[in-house]
C-alpha cells in the first residue's frame, strides 16, 4: 500500500477550499438526505472519503461513518475534522482489497470515475450492505475529459446514467434512480454531477 504513489498528496491541503468541493458536497448531501431515511443507529461507509467533506455533512444524521480511501494525505486532512458522530478511518484500496463487515449504507462522491471496473465495485458494494441497505453515489455525467487538469488515475470521463443503472441492477440493486445533484464550474466548462441511489 505505502509504496504506491499517492496521486492526491499534492491536492490534500487545498481540497476543501478549491474547485467548489465544499459547496458541491453540501448540495450532494442535501439530495442524499432528501432521498434516504437516516437514523442515529446507522453505520455508513464513505467510499473514497478523501478529506471527509461528504461524510462530515452526513455525520449528523447517522451513528457512525467509516471513511475509506487509499490516499494517506487526504485521510490525514480528514482526521483533523471534528465529526459529530463516531468515526473510523480505513486506508484501503477497494479495487484490490476488501472490508470484512457490513453497512447500512454506502455513500460516495466523485470517486468511482477513478476506478476501472465499475461492475466489480458495485458487486462488492452489494455484498457489503445489510439487507435493505442503500447506495448513494455522486459522480460526473459524461464529459469531454476537460474536468481534470491532469487525467492521471482517471478511468472514466464521467458516466452515462443508463449504463450505470444497468450495472447496478445487474449485481442486484433495486429502485435505482438518478437526480442532478450539483454543477461544478471549471476553466474548460460547467460539469453536472448526478446522485445515483439504490437499495439492496
Amino acid at each position: 500500500m505505502n509504496s504506491k504513489k499517492d496521486l492526491f498528496a499534492h491536492k490534500s491541503k487545498t481540497w476543501d477550499t478549491e474547485s467548489g468541493s465544499a459547496q458541491s458536497a453540501k448540495s450532494i448531501t442535501e439530495l442524499i438526505v432528501k432521498n434516504i431515511k437516516f437514523n442515529s443507529t446507522m453505520e455508513v461507509m464513505d467510499f473514497g472519503a478523501g478529506t471527509g467533506l461528504l461524510g462530515y455533512f452526513v455525520a449528523p444524521h447517522v451513528g457512525k461513518i467509516v471513511a475509506v480511501d487509499n490516499s494517506p494525505a487526504m485521510l490525514l486532512e480528514l482526521k483533523n475534522k471534528d465529526f459529530p458522530c463516531e468515526l473510523e478511518v480505513l486506508e484501503k484500496d477497494l479495487s484490490v482489497e476488501s472490508i470484512d463487515k457490513t453497512f447500512d449504507g454506502i455513500i460516495s462522491s466523485m470517486t468511482i470515475h477513478h476506478l476501472e471496473d465499475i461492475e466489480a465495485l458495485f458487486a462488492k458494494f452489494y455484498a457489503m450492505l445489510k439487507p435493505d441497505g442503500f447506495i448513494a453515489i455522486a459522480d460526473l455525467d459524461t464529459e469531454d475529459g476537460g474536468f481534470h487538469s491532469d487525467n492521471t488515475g482517471v478511468f472514466h470521463h464521467g458516466f452515462e446514467r443508463d449504463m450505470l443503472q444497468g450495472l447496478a441492477q445487474k449485481v442486484g440493486f433495486k429502485e435505482v434512480k438518478f437526480e442532478t445533484a450539483s454543477t461544478i464550474d471549471k476553466p474548460k466548462g460547467t460539469y453536472t454531477v448526478f446522485l445515483m441511489t439504490g437499495v439492496k
